[in-house]
């Protein structure tokens, strides 16, 4: 697995500048999991088998499993570029196919504020809907959200400008679309969250292995480099069950827990630079038992790779493992008194706050030794 040559799908393909640079470049930090290696396998086997073929991929699992973590190391593994497309409840077709917007003239763009101007020309210079958003976030330094209404107020706005004069409409495709004619990884997060039966709808026929998209300007075929990698959360009590139909088009799904305690530890001394392997390994067996116990007791939060990550970074840095337990850990899954007693005594009962305790006195004696 350490030669990703091995795993790569078209060798032969050769990428523009701009989308090698969408290629995820693999940290040193990063630890191959068996699930990559078994998805790297698996798709790398079935690529030219025809009805066979492994392209869609579907990663279900809690919070900070390492959903997005192992989407781009397929990126990498397989040299396609990596973009993403996060899915909200209120998603409509325009989202999954793009929209056609109008186009104010180079006249009247000129008579508007610098900012709606600004604005506006980094929308006409991008090539997409999620592209055009992250040009304003850009242009204008704002948020994801400051810049979706915004782009909504400038739509509104060049409708505006046209004084009864023909509009001139140009089409921009959604991310989906580009990585489906393009050939990209794309992932898709959360699609379980849409509402809309009609997107849903919309959404399934470009998973289809020899699917085509209908846009306003043309049809187009999927790219035989298109991967799409679904990320999901893990349904809790009263979420909406990922569509059956979607989960049809899958042909390789992994269920994403956390990784064996010793990939935990390998993961979190990589990325934290933290040595202390013993404590470390305390950490790990806490998050293990609390990620146990908040699913036993159908608790909304978890206790993933992330919190542990974060946990063991603050102890690192000179926290004191029992007290930063609960900020960087505990009170993620839950706030409430009665669930916070349940936690502290699965942990009480296996033994691992008084291992806690023990790794505190060794965290202060590594930072009394300190030079």
């Amino acid at each position: 697995m350490n030669d990703r040559e091995s795993y790569l799908l078209s060798p032969a393909r050769s990428l523009t500048e701009e989308e090698r640079k969408l290629v995820w470049k693999m940290p040193q930090s990063h630890q191959v999991s068996e699930e990559e290696r078994r998805i790297c396998q698996e798709i790398k086997r079935n690529w030219n088998r025809g009805e066979l073929k492994i392209a869609n991929v579907l990663l279900e699992g809690d919070a900070g499993s390492g959903k997005t973590q192992l989407a781009k190391a397929l990126s990498a593994h397989f040299g396609l570029p990596y973009t993403k497309v996060t899915c909200f409840a209120d998603m409509d077709k325009s989202d999954i196919i793009g929209a056609i917007l109008p186009v104010v003239s180079s006249e009247r763009l000129e008579k508007l504020e610098p900012e709606d101007r600004a604005a506006l020309k980094a929308l006409y210079e991008s090539d997409g809907l999620q592209s055009a958003a992250e040009l304003l976030m850009n242009a204008l330094g704002v948020t994801r959200d400051v810049a979706a209404l915004k782009l909504k107020q400038l739509l509104k706005l060049a409708a505006e400008q046209s004084d009864g004069e023909p509009v001139e409409y140009r089409f921009y495709p959604s991310e989906i679309v580009r990585a489906f004619k393009q050939g990209y990884l794309l992932e898709i997060q959360e699609p379980n969250v849409i509402r809309d039966a009609a997107v849903l709808m919309a959404l399934n026929s470009a998973l289809e292995l020899d699917g085509s998209i209908n846009l306003p300007t043309e049809v187009i075929h999927r790219h035989p480099d298109f991967i799409a990698v679904i990320t999901a959360n893990r349904s809790y009590a009263g979420a909406r069950p990922l569509n059956e139909a979607l989960r049809d088009r899958v042909q390789h799904t992994e269920k994403m827990d956390l990784p064996v305690k010793e990939v935990m530890v390998e993961r979190a001394a990589a990325k934290t630079g933290y040595g202390d392997r013993e404590v470390l390994d305390v950490l790990a067996d806490i998050i293990i038992s609390l990620d146990k116990t908040a699913r036993a007791n159908a608790m909304k939060g978890v206790a993933g790779m992330r919190s542990y990550f974060y946990w063991a970074d603050a102890v690192a840095a000179g926290a004191a493992p029992r007290q930063s337990l609960y900020h960087k850990v505990i009170y993620k899954i839950t706030t409430d008194s009665e669930e916070i007693r349940l936690l502290e005594e699965a942990l009480e009962a296996r033994g691992l706050l008084a291992a806690l305790e023990e790794a505190s006195q060794q965290v202060k004696k590594n930072e009394t030794a300190k030079p």
